[in-house]
Parts: structure tokens; sequence; C-alpha cells
């Protein structure tokens, strides 16, 4: 993990002042820039999200799709996490955190967003940075690879649809029409494209590709940076006037991290997955692919909204998190293979 990304909370941090204050000194220059739209698609945010996007898509090989059959049980435990628990569980958090427990701390005309945006982070399971926490707990990386190119599969088909539900169980109204546009903008056609790109880049050899990916490592995270100088331009005023409505944001994110991480990583013990199997489960599991869920915030509610706000909160928290959660997950090792707490032998200690 490199520094740039150990240290991404911080970058995020300073992103969020440096917003705030540009957003105070010139606000001419970003009422201009909010109104460089066409069809509610705001152009330089565009540009940006694409670059955030496609770069992290190029990294991933549909082919390894064949790959879930060896690990059937993870495969299952992945998506039962991702798309039966995950979303709904946000919703539920959402609801009882944003629209009761904390409402009368939070403006009222931001409660449906607030949780819209929740709800959009937990809907679109993590695409990139999973790599790097599979890493840093030594999981299996064909594993961590075929998880994450049948989530990104499903994402195309199912994020719109899983989105207006859960949005309109929570009575909170999106025109389909945008919110197909946004999968379209943000799912489908970077797909299309980085895995044009990945081919193009493959057909020179492998090295050539392997240089490219160093090439290109910083430019998803950096363009995400921009994305939020951006937005905290505009949130300034509110959040000036409400510090506290990021910390209270940040509750239900964080009790979802955990819950689904230990629900995950707890149901692959009890089927008996290997230890290395469980660990990207978990983390695919806890984490989220943010990037997408502030370019649909952004495309569905403005860049003022609460929506955005609380998918950038998302991102504020994801790394000291994360990196919290591979602390457990590498600890815990010695526990999770221990014959007796489970009754079986884990895969992992069965003589060969």
């Amino acid at each position: 993990m490199s520094v740039f990304e150990r240290y991404l909370s911080v970058w995020v941090f300073l992103c969020i002042l440096a917003g705030i204050v540009l957003g105070q000194l010139l606000p001419g220059v970003f009422q201009t820039i909010g109104g460089m739209e066409v069809a509610r698609v705001n152009l330089p945010v565009g540009l940006l999200i694409w670059v955030m996007i496609i770069p992290m898509l190029v990294k991933v090989d549909f082919s390894a799709l064949h790959e879930v059959r060896q690990h059937v049980r993870g495969i299952g435990v992945t998506l039962f996490v991702n798309w039966l628990v995950k979303p709904f569980s946000m919703a539920f958090l959402g609801w009882l955190f944003i629209r009761h427990w904390f409402a009368p701390l939070l403006p009222a005309g931001e409660i449906d967003s607030y949780i819209a945006g929740l709800i959009l982070l937990a809907a679109a399971p993590c695409t990139a940075m999973v790599f790097v926490w599979s890493r840093l707990s030594r999981g299996d990386p064909l594993f961590t690879l075929s998880q994450v190119a049948l989530n990104d599969t499903i994402m195309v088909f199912a994020f719109a649809p899983l989105v207006a539900f859960l949005l309109g169980i929570s009575a909170i109204t999106v025109p389909w029409a945008t919110l197909l546009t946004s999968v379209v903008l943000y799912i489908v056609i970077p797909v299309i494209l980085a895995q044009l790109w990945r081919r193009s880049l493959l057909a020179r050899g492998l090295s050539a590709f392997n240089a490219a990916m160093v090439r290109i490592g910083p430019w998803s995270v950096s363009a995400l940076l921009a994305t939020l100088v951006l937005l905290f331009a505009f949130q300034g005023e509110a959040i000036l006037r409400q510090p506290l409505v990021i910390a209270l944001l940040a509750v239900p994110i964080l009790i979802q991290v955990f819950f689904n991480a230990a629900l995950a990583y707890g149901l692959n013990r009890m089927l008996g997955e290997k230890h290395n199997i469980a660990c990207p489960s978990a983390l695919i599991g806890a984490s989220n692919f943010f990037e997408l869920a502030v370019a649909a915030a952004i495309s569905l509610f403005g860049f003022n909204s609460g929506a955005a706000l609380a998918t950038v909160v998302g991102v504020l928290i994801e790394v000291p998190a994360m990196l919290l959660v591979v602390r457990v997950v590498n600890a815990s090792k010695g526990w999770y293979e221990h014959d007796d707490k489970i009754g079986v032998r884990p895969r992992s200690s069965r003589p060969q």
C-alpha cells in the first residue's frame, strides 16, 4: 500500500478544507463550474469521475469469472452480504439514525437526501481498493479478482433496480431516467472503455500492461480529490453552519463496515472456508465503490445535496476503518483456524 493510499483520509480532509476555503473566496468561479451541465450531468465532474473509475476497471479481468466455482462457499458469502444484507442494513441504519435518533440535530430538509446518499454508498460493492485490502491480509488473489469481476457484472444490471427499490421504501422519489443515465454513464460506458483499453495494453505484452498500471495508478485518487474540492466548495456553507453533520453521518457508515465484515468473516468460518478466502470476502463486504456512489449522488441530487455529502463521508472514513478490519482479520487467524471452535476441520488444515 503506497503512502498516498495509506493516508487517503488525510488527503480527503485537506481537500475538504481547501474546498470550503476556495468556495468562500471564489464563489463566482464555482457557480460557473456548477452551471456547466448537459442533461443534469456536470461536465467537469463527469470527466473527473471517468478518470476516477476507468483506471480501476482496467485492472478487472472478467475472464476470471470461471474461478468462482473454485470457492463456491466464499463467493456465496460475498454475494449474500454484498447484495442481500449490506444495502438493506444500510437502509435500516439510515432510517434508524438519520430519520429518527439524529433527526433533531440535522437540517430537516436534508434528511431524505442523507439517507439516499447512504443507500447509494452501500449499493456499490468495492472494485479497486479491495485488491489493496486483500493483499494486506494475504488473501487469495484469484479469489479476490473473481469476486470483483462477478460483483461488477452484477452491478451493471442490479445497481439501478436495487437503489430505486431502497429509495422507494425510504419514501424518496428518484426519476428512473436519471438513475438509468447514471448507470450507463458511470458503470456501463466505463466498463466498456476500460476493457477495450485493457485488451489494447495486453496486446503489447504483460510488461507494457504492468507499466501502464503503475503510470495510471495515481489517476483515480487524484481525480477523486479534485472532485472533493469542487464538492466541498459547494457544500462549505452548509458545513460551516452545522459541522456536526459529518460526525453524525459517519455513525451508520462505521456500524455497517464492522457489521458486514464480521458477518462475512464469521459465515466463511462457519462454512469451513480457508482464511485467505474469508479475508477478501469479508473486506469486499465491508468496503464500498465510493467513486460510483459519489458520481451517482451528484448526478441524481446535485453538488449541494446531502446525498453527495453522505457519500463523501464514506470516502473520509473508509481507509482507517478498513485498515482496522485488516488488522483484526490478520490478528485472528489463529482463532479462525482453530479446529475445536467450529466443530469441523477447516479446509486449509486438512491433511493432503
